[in-house]
């Protein structure tokens, strides 16, 4: 549930490029994109749901063309861009209400306030964690395959989809760097990631096993940097984020790192893709707030107030709640996204 500081433009040529040939070519570069997360990438899945985590009322969706959807911003979050970068001309639809044809180019299982571990969401309610995301994978795999004609020509068309999948921000929000070494979770920082990966490894595994192949596994962003962060503990000498909490986080996208580089070894045809959707450079374009949040926000949740006000100078924004990017910086974070997710799609433009 952040989006880092860090953030620039290099190599964004590419994918402008990469686009306009799906485009000519009036095809998506995948026959199908299935979205795996939480908050940052929800678009309608908790909105029926008895949970906290949901944002279906004003104003959320003030600059969506369909208005309050359930995503957690002003408008399209990261995997709708990305979509739309891969030459979709829909965006991925929610498992909550995917009609069967759906299913065939993709599905969005995210859910605000999911993660790794299955007690990490009990915090909000009944929100969607990542082993129950992928049972609804498996659902809407036997769909598919009464559709196809069978398991194996379903799992065919799967292994040429993209896969992405960006869980553990709230592992860490809900359950560690509130209080960092608290009385319910008295791991070290070391300790704790190996338990998450431990955890995420069996997942991705079973994401493998039910026939994916090009899976872009998302590194977690600066979670010290968020508004709730800074709200909490305030920022670091020297540094407008919380350094001790990203400090943290860099912990688990190290072992990440690991981990991936495990599965492509051992799994026959994987290609999991370690992507980040932030850079180094200190480069925001017209994003010049990157402390505050543009909504009035609950002192209690920190999404923002149904009905309450809203910056009208959105584009100039980083955060929209105490939690969640704008639509202005899901576009910059999509397109360094996706040109880490280019190996995955490279070889597949006019083959499937």
């Amino acid at each position: 549930m952040t989006y880092s500081n860090n953030l620039n433009f290099c190599c964004l040529l590419l994918p402008f490029l990469a686009t306009f040939q799906a485009l000519v070519a009036g095809e998506p570069k995948v026959p199908c994109f299935f979205i795996f997360g939480d908050s940052l990438v929800d678009n309608g899945n908790n909105i029926n749901r008895n949970t906290t985590a949901k944002v279906n009322y004003l104003p959320y969706g003030i600059d969506f063309p369909a208005g309050p959807t359930g995503r957690f911003n002003n408008g399209r979050n990261i995997a709708d861009i990305i979509a739309e970068l891969l030459g979709f001309d829909k965006y991925i639809a929610p498992f909550a209400n995917a009609t069967t044809q759906d299913i065939l180019r993709g599905v969005n299982y995210g859910s605000g306030g999911c993660g790794i571990l299955d007690q990490t969401g009990q915090l909000f309610g009944d929100v969607i964690n990542f082993n129950e995301q992928l049972s609804n994978h498996e659902v809407v795999i036997s769909r598919m395959a009464e559709l196809l004609g069978s398991e194996s020509v379903a799992k065919g068309h799967l292994s040429k989809c993209i896969y992405s999948v960006g869980m553990g921000n709230n592992d860490y929000l809900a359950n560690y760097l509130p209080q960092y070494h608290s009385a319910t979770t008295p791991q070290t920082p070391q300790q704790f990631a190996s338990l998450l990966i431990a955890q995420y490894s069996k997942q991705l595994r079973r994401l493998y096993d039910d026939g994916a192949r090009k899976v872009a596994v998302f590194a977690l962003g600066e979670l010290g940097c968020i508004p709730q962060q800074l709200a909490a503990y305030g920022a670091s000498n020297g540094s407008s984020c919380v350094e001790t909490s990203n400090n943290v986080v860099q912990r688990f996208n190290e072992n990440l790192k690991i981990l991936i580089h495990d599965l492509n070894s051992n799994l026959a045809d994987a290609e999991f893709v370690y992507t980040k959707d932030t850079s180094s450079d200190e480069s925001y374009g017209n994003i010049s707030n990157l402390i505050e949040p543009c909504c009035e926000v609950s002192a209690v949740d920190g999404q923002c107030v149904a009905g309450g006000a809203a910056c009208s100078n959105r584009d100039a924004y980083m955060f929209w709640d105490s939690f969640h990017p704008t639509e202005a910086a899901n576009l910059i974070s999509a397109k360094i996204a996706y040109s880490y997710m280019s190996p995955l799609f490279a070889d597949s433009l006019a083959i499937w």
